[in-house]
């Protein structure tokens, strides 16, 4: 289970550090795409593949299931951690992140989220308060 929340930089080259607590439970490689609310999502592989037969059965012929699944899959790549605990995201990924400098990496259960900075931040803080309410409406999933 990935959780937790990291600040790192990207570099340069458009590398960013893996934090270490979560390099072993990601494996050698692993897929990093477009995720929702304008940040990136990172899976391990065995997630992926479940989260890829799920999209799978989606039915062709409804134009949401076609739409998230291009948004989904034309976003993905396949990523592997360097020797110094690195990853390159591909600049069109931190162009839809708006990934610069600063990003936080947050752990999320079964996979983790890059957020930049500022994004997560402004994010957080408009969600912080309704985070009561959240919490009720998922009451009826016996949380």
């Amino acid at each position: 289970m990935f959780m937790g929340e990291y600040q790192h930089n990207f570099d340069t080259k458009g590398r960013i550090i893996v934090p270490a607590k979560f390099r072993t439970e990601l494996g050698d490689r692993f897929i990093v795409t477009r995720g929702l609310d304008k940040c990136l999502f990172i899976y391990p592989m065995d997630e992926w593949e479940v989260i890829e037969g799920k999209l799978k059965k989606l039915p062709l012929t409804k134009k949401d299931a076609r739409a998230f699944t291009r948004f989904f899959f034309s976003g993905a790549v396949e990523c592997e951690v360097d020797k110094q605990g690195r990853i390159n995201v591909p600049q069109s990924l931190r162009t839809y992140a708006a990934l610069d400098k600063e990003c936080v990496v947050i752990g999320v259960s079964n996979r983790l989220e890059l957020w930049a900075k500022d994004a997560w931040e402004d994010y957080f803080d408009d969600s912080e308060e309704s985070f009561a309410e959240i919490a009720e409406n998922l009451m009826d999933f016996d949380i």
